[in-house]
Formats: structure tokens, C-alpha cells, sequence
């Protein structure tokens, strides 16, 4: 699968985001830069909007964010969405037991859903000891972000089995990841984001972790038969 050409140039630049953070610093500001004329180019309004909202109180999805010491609102508002985006991502895993998913695909999902259950406890846990609001579970279903995979298309997943649930869970959850690895960028894209010494490495840590369960997800999708066995 393809990644869209906007994301490409992040994700080469993902080794040296790496490194930087291993060595205990790390360029924003040319980062910024960078993302910031990406942005500008494809009219993302939604950053002008963040921005403009600088240190002051941003309510989204029902939910308040702020800023406060070493933190921005793109911070708060990226853990809090994050929450939600990981929160379907377990529900597409969990159906792996019960749709008779291939054993390469019952393994994903039981990696996905371990990993991600400890993510949200970890976000959970950054947001409240910055006294941020916690998503609930209606707030997370009533979010909208790169990746989600549509009450349809969730519906289609639930009724699978056997190869198909395999075919339509890899595809779905490759769009899912790709989504993740969108909303790290958007938040690199941020003016003075990403700074938070537990966030930065949090952040860098899901887009890798996302890319490398893509390429996963990818072999076993090529590798899957053409249709369930008789």
C-alpha cells in the first residue's frame, strides 16, 4: 500500500527524529519549519486555528484543553484524540477471537490490543497529572480522525470470518496506522509541541511502532489466499 505523498517525507525523516531523541535533543524548529510550509501549501486551517488559540483554553469534542508548563494545547489535544484513535483499534483486535482470524492475524491482533491498552493508560495518566480532561468513551466515539475506519466498514468487519475477516481487518487497520502515523506529524507541525519530555518520546515511539506493524500487515495481506478454503 502507498503512502500518500505528504506523509512520505515524514516518515524519511523519522530515523533522524529517532537519533536526535537518543541523543537527548531535538531540532523543532527546523522541523517546524519544514511542516509548517507543508501545511501552508495544503491549506490546513486547522493549525492556523490551534495556534491562534496559543495558550488559551480550546474545547473540542466536548472536551477542554490548555496549556501549562512544558506543554502545549496541540499537546493536550493530540493525547486526548490519540485515546480515541487507539480506542478502535482494540475494538477491531478484540474481534480477531471470535471472527476466526488466521493465526498470523490473531497474533497482530493480540500485539495491537496489549500495546495499545497500555498507550491509553499511559495518555490517560499524562493528562491527568497535568490536570487535563480524560476522554470518555462517548466523547472518543464522537471523534473524527485520520485513519477511523466507518460505522459501515466497522459493521462489514464484525460479520466477517476466516479469510475475509483477515483481508478486511489488514486493510482497515493499515488505513488506521497510517491515520496514527498522520497525527503524529500534524503534531510535530505545531509551533513549540512535541517539547514535553514524556511526550516527545511517546509520540516518536506510536509513528514507529505504527510503521513497523504497517509493513507487518502489508506481508501478511500479500501473503493471504484468495479466497476462504472450501
Amino acid at each position: 500500500m502507498a503512502f500518500p505523498p505528504r506523509r512520505i517525507s515524514f516518515l524519511l525523516a523519522l530515523p533522524a527524529v529517532l537519533f536526535a531523541a537518543a541523543c537527548g535533543g531535538h531540532d523543532h524548529a527546523a522541523d517546524h519549519e519544514t511542516d509548517s510550509a507543508e501545511h501552508a501549501a495544503h491549506g490546513d486551517h486547522d493549525h492556523e486555528h490551534h495556534a491562534a488559540h496559543g495558550d488559551h483554553a480550546h474545547h473540542h469534542h466536548g472536551m477542554e484543553a490548555t496549556a501549562g508548563p512544558g506543554f502545549t494545547v496541540a499537546d493536550v489535544e493530540f493525547m486526548q484524540m490519540m485515546m480515541g484513535h487507539h480506542a478502535q483499534a482494540v475494538v477491531m483486535s478484540e474481534l480477531a477471537a471470535t471472527q476466526g482470524a488466521g493465526p498470523q492475524v490473531r497474533t497482530l491482533s493480540q500485539r495491537i490490543d496489549l500495546s495499545q491498552r497500555d498507550e491509553m493508560d499511559f495518555m490517560a495518566g499524562w493528562l491527568e497529572s497535568r490536570g487535563q480532561q480524560v476522554p470518555t468513551q462517548e466523547q472518543m466515539d464522537a471523534m473524527v480522525m485520520p485513519g477511523l475506519v466507518s460505522p459501515e466498514n466497522m459493521a462489514r468487519l464484525a460479520a466477517a470470518e476466516g479469510t475475509e475477516f483477515d483481508r478486511l481487518f489488514l486493510e482497515f487497520m493499515i488505513e488506521h496506522h497510517i491515520g496514527a502515523v498522520a497525527m503524529v506529524e500534524d503534531l510535530f507541525a505545531h509551533p513549540d509541541a512535541a517539547q514535553d519530555s514524556e511526550l516527545f518520546p511517546f509520540a516518536v515511539d506510536v509513528a514507529a511502532d505504527q510503521m513497523d506493524e504497517i509493513h507487518i500487515m502489508e506481508r501478511i495481506l500479500q501473503n493471504l489466499p484468495s479466497s476462504s478454503p472450501e
